[in-house]
């Protein structure tokens, strides 16, 4: 499906809107997309209009919510489906999504766009052919495509948060232009579909998968091994980790992590909030 292209709006730009309003202001001068760029829209007491179409004034808006244009209404860009997911908005600009309350990117310290560009440049995507496992809101796609890449596989396992990405503007549209068929997205659960990719096909791999509660699979030695078979020699890979339950339990997780990569035959090193691995460019000694 395309990509939403209608206005975005939140609680905070609609005040400031109703703020030029009551001063009796004919324009609004913003964004609608989140912070990517900045728009003109006209402003009257009954409705403001954007794009050649009129809509009416929102009576209420939540924080911590974002909201589409759904051809009716301004309705909240979240689904339920067994657990509440929702698109939420940042003071970055590029927004973060929840899982039942539990925020899924980092946003406390840093944009959440600007940590996936940090951690894809460990993997220098320039010129590779990358596997990007777990693709969320395809910030690691977004950025490797930036960098370069020459192809990307991505895998999303949750329909919704495929929902999600279409009304993101800071997701990548693979059918865009500035993606030039370099970005596969396919709905898929990556441990089931990394077994039938062929040996040594990917230069690099992007691993940021669900908390381990969630997703223990995405954890194991049987999918490392599998990461390490579908690479080639030489290859990086960035695996996100995080420090789940360091403080309340004394777990490492980045370690336990690290010590099933080396068992596959992986150097290993702790990068940021993750652990980075490359496979030898020589066979190891298993």
């Amino acid at each position: 499906m395309p990509h939403y292209t209608g206005p975005l709006i939140t609680r905070r730009l609609l005040e400031v809107m109703c703020l030029v309003r009551d001063r009796g202001e004919p324009r609004f001068e913003g964004s609608f997309d989140l912070g990517r760029s900045r728009h003109e829209a006209e402003v009257t007491v009954d409705d403001w209009r954007f794009g050649g179409q009129s809509f009416p004034w929102p009576e209420k808006l939540k924080d911590r919510t974002i909201y589409y244009w759904d051809g009716d209404t301004f309705a909240a860009l979240q689904r339920f489906a067994g657990s509440l997911i929702k698109l939420v908005p940042t003071e970055w600009g590029a927004p973060t999504f929840e899982i039942d309350g539990i925020k899924m990117l980092p946003t406390s310290q840093v944009s959440p766009f600007a940590d996936a560009e940090r951690k894809v440049s460990l993997i220098k995507p320039n010129g590779k052919r990358i596997l990007d496992t777990c693709g969320g809101l395809g910030y690691f796609a977004a950025c490797s495509l930036v960098g370069g890449a020459a192809d990307i596989l991505s895998f999303e396992k949750n329909v919704d948060v495929l929902w999600l990405r279409q009304h993101n503007p800071w997701s990548p549209d693979p059918d865009s232009i500035e993606a030039g068929g370099r970005l596969r997205l396919q709905h898929g659960d990556v441990s089931q579909q990394i077994l039938v990719q062929p040996d040594q096909c990917f230069d690099a791999a992007l691993h940021d998968p669900p908390r381990f509660g969630i997703a223990g699979e995405l954890y194991s030695q049987s999918f490392y091994d599998q990461l390490y078979r579908v690479l080639r020699p030489g290859a990086p890979l960035f695996h996100y980790t995080g420090t789940p339950n360091a403080k309340t339990s004394g777990r490492d997780v980045p370690a336990e992590v690290s010590k099933r990569l080396v068992k596959c035959g992986f150097k290993v090193r702790r990068e940021l909030d993750g652990v980075f691995a490359e496979k030898p460019s020589k066979p190891s000694r298993r």
